[in-house]
């Protein structure tokens, strides 16, 4: 028989806090049911009315594999590191999508759901990490892709010694755990920065197709002459895309050093971004 105070209805409070504060892993925990109808409504809405549906997962690197096979290695002759061109483009878009596509999601967080955020109070984290969790299926879908177009070319070149490494069951999940911190990191950084500056808006698809030219995605990181390896340690990206090509195609050039300064500025993005986001977020709806 319950009694009359165990059928009260739990009190939430509602708290304003100060200061810098991180991670209520309890509050994001609380709101697990949140997260996956957001997960939901971002992947449902993304193709919503389209004919191709969840096919356009598949048709976009596919076509962008294609046209980079002709230009680059075909018309340029550019290097791809003794691999097929084909899953040497393919397989560096494969980790490019994945960050490109959760940091443009990330990015735009508090300005495209300032009307959400207005009405009814959740833990706004909720939302970019949705876009992590649903890019992530994407991601997995064009894995899938991936993995048929390496069978089918192997399967039509039996000479050819590329495959994935045993290792990859293990490392692969770690790499793209990597990318999805740095993504979701940097893209808070830049959420917060557009609720004042509207500017960030526009920057923010300017500076990822420079970043993609700025990442080994076209010409393999062994090509890159030594005294630019400085440079090319500020990008985090850099490491996980050779990472990808090392487990999945057997070949790549894995810097331990620049590996170390990729993981590190991972870190130190995530950590800040998460704070300056959980700062911004108590006050945006005033400026937005």
């Amino acid at each position: 028989m319950k009694t009359e105070s165990s059928a009260l209805p739990t009190e939430i409070v509602i708290q304003a806090t100060h200061g810098w504060r991180f991670l209520d892993l309890r509050e994001l925990w609380a709101y697990r049911d949140l997260l996956r109808l957001l997960v939901q409504r971002d992947f449902v809405a993304r193709y919503k009315q389209t004919v191709l549906g969840p096919l356009w997962h598949l048709f976009q690197p596919l076509v962008t594999t294609v046209v980079f096979t002709v230009v680059f290695s075909h018309v340029a002759a550019l290097p791809t590191d003794g691999l097929p061109p084909t899953l040497f483009y393919l397989c560096g878009l494969l980790a490019w999508n994945y960050f490109s596509q959760t940091f443009n999601s990330t990015s735009t967080t508090l300005v495209a759901n300032a009307g959400l955020f207005g009405k009814v109070y959740f833990p706004r984290l909720i939302v970019p990490l949705a876009g992590v969790v649903s890019n992530g299926i994407s991601f997995l879908i064009q894995l899938t892709s991936f993995f048929a177009v390496l069978i089918i070319y192997l399967a039509s070149h039996p000479g050819v010694d590329v495959g994935p490494r045993w290792e990859a069951i293990v490392l692969l999940p770690l790499v793209l755990v990597q990318l999805a911190a740095f993504s979701l990191g940097v893209g808070l950084w830049l959420a917060a920065l557009t609720t004042k500056f509207r500017d960030f808006t526009v920057l923010a698809g300017f500076l990822i197709q420079l970043w993609m030219y700025l990442t080994p995605i076209i010409l393999p990181l062994a090509k890159v002459p030594p005294q630019w390896h400085i440079y090319v340690a500020l990008n985090p990206v850099t490491m996980p895309v050779e990472c990808f090509r090392y487990l999945l195609l057997g070949t790549g050039w894995i810097n331990p050093t620049l590996l170390v300064v990729s993981i590190t500025s991972t870190v130190l993005a995530l950590v800040t971004g998460i704070l300056i986001f959980r700062r911004v977020e108590k006050t945006f709806v005033d400026v937005v």
